[in-house]
């Protein structure tokens, strides 16, 4: 079994790929069936994506599940040489796994996740701590910080949430979310919606769109599930429970009698 040292650092393959060692206990399964148990997994970034992958060493994945894939994709990740199927239990799931061409992956082998693209394993394991959607990224950080602060949040000049208890969310390379207490939002002017998103650092969201009324200037242009709470956060983030957040690029905030500037984002495209 090829292992890789922890005292490497972050490196860069001609592919453009990015990747480091890492000393957790990675688990990856498909039901019941445990098909990755890993001790020196790598994580993997590749060019464009925000957030990292796994690969594992094949001495730490079940191979005699995978097959050559019969239609394998082209273009879905960088670079990416040979495609597997895993077939469990008389199933065939398509495109379940792949191998990098780079030397320093080429006895590797990284896999979908279920959560995040519909297909592959679905439910992975970091020591005893499930994880969902993607594996957590050592370079990013999230606070839940609570504040006095004085947070104002309008749709179309129309006051929709006013506190000054709100918790401060703040996560490497996104803005500052401001989740608020229901008892100082107007969630009457909100309807809950079917939208759910798993988040590997917070959990399980639920979702609210504006039923305030298209009549307010500029509430026309407001996406849908603009707002979203967690009620199971996870434990890092427990002070957020039950609080709920906007969108900042589609509201307009006040903080301490400033106006935020609204950003932009991939989560909220701009009005057409």
């Amino acid at each position: 079994m090829t292992t890789l040292s922890t005292a490497q650092p972050l490196r860069t393959t001609p592919e453009g790929l990015l990747w480091e060692p890492s000393e957790r206990w990675v688990r990856g399964r498909k039901g019941d069936v445990t098909v990755v148990d890993s001790r020196h997994p790598v994580l993997v970034w590749e060019p464009g994506v925000p957030v990292p992958l796994y690969a594992f060493p094949r001495a730490e994945v079940r191979t005699e599940l995978l097959r050559p894939a019969k239609d394998p994709p082209t273009g879905s990740h960088t670079g990416s040489t040979l495609f597997y199927d895993l077939q469990l239990d008389g199933e065939l799931l398509p495109d379940a796994a792949w191998t990098f061409p780079s030397a320093d992956l080429a006895d590797h082998i990284a896999f979908e996740w279920f959560r995040r693209t519909g297909r592959g394993l679905d439910h992975w394991y970091e020591e005893e701590e499930e994880i969902f959607v993607h594996p957590r990224d050592p370079h990013k950080r999230v606070d839940a910080l609570p504040s006095s602060r004085h947070v104002v949040v309008e749709i179309g000049g129309r006051v929709v949430a006013d506190t000054h208890r709100p918790v401060l969310l703040f996560e490497t390379g996104l803005p500052t979310r401001y989740y608020l207490p229901r008892e100082d939002v107007r969630l009457d002017l909100f309807r809950p919606t079917e939208q759910h998103t798993g988040c590997p650092y917070k959990g399980t969201a639920a979702y609210w769109s504006w039923h305030g009324g298209q009549d307010a200037p500029g509430a026309a242009d407001v996406p849908s599930d603009v707002l979203w709470s967690y009620p199971e956060p996870l434990p890092a983030v427990g002070a957020i429970k039950g609080l709920l957040a906007f969108y900042n690029e589609a509201v307009d905030i006040t903080v301490d009698g400033e106006r935020l500037e609204r950003p932009v984002t991939h989560f909220v495209r701009p009005p057409s």
